[in-house]
């Protein structure tokens, strides 16, 4: 069991930035693929971002609309996967979601084994 929770959401302008941080607990973080997930007002489940385990060489894979502006990042001595999102925009705004799998990130994107309780993003100016 890992449990995951997140923390950094807010209210930022169209062109800022914000740091999302899930912190996880209860096993072995490391064996882990990580990722970010969101869902927007009327749409469904986005995965959009993950970072394979550090056995796995900690790669990542970004979705293309969030490619060149978000970077997935893990601190594996804090148990933490970070979402550094830049040049935010209006269609950012969503509940942002972490997810863990023990799968390579292929299978995680397609729904994750352990999901954190969301965190809000809302882009507005």
């Amino acid at each position: 069991q890992l449990q995951l929770v997140e923390s950094g959401g807010g209210l930022v302008q169209p062109g800022g930035s914000l740091r999302l941080a899930c912190a996880a607990s209860g096993s072995t973080f490391n064996g882990y693929s990580m990722g970010w997930f969101r869902r927007a007002p009327g749409k469904e489940r986005e995965g959009i971002s993950c970072i394979s385990a550090p056995y796995r060489g900690s790669g990542t894979i970004y979705v293309d609309s969030v490619k060149g502006r978000f970077i997935i990042s893990r601190d594996n001595a804090k148990h933490t996967v970070y979402l550094q999102m830049n040049s935010l925009k209006f269609e950012d705004t969503a509940t942002y979601y972490c997810a863990a799998h023990w799968m390579p990130c292929e299978t995680l994107l397609r729904g994750g084994a352990y999901w954190g309780q969301g965190t809000q993003v809302t882009v507005s100016s």
